[in-house]
């Protein structure tokens, strides 16, 4: 099985939203994650073989910068 955000498509990264709060999402190709862009939540949800997995419980805490 192969991870990474490359076979994400742009046009659904427009329409996705965060389960959590609702806000919107940015793509991390560095660690293959959609990250949730509202600072609150700071959640991340990981791409498996370009399927974003969004679901609360597979995502992790982006810690504070």
């Amino acid at each position: 099985m192969t991870s990474g955000g490359e076979g994400v498509d742009a046009l659904l990264l427009e329409i996705l939203a965060c389960p959590a709060c609702h806000a919107s999402l940015n793509l991390d190709d560095e660690s293959a994650e959609l990250r949730c862009t509202n600072r609150e939540c700071r959640r991340a949800y990981p791409i498996r073989d370009g399927i974003p997995i969004l679901l609360i419980d597979e995502a992790r805490i982006v810690p504070e910068a």
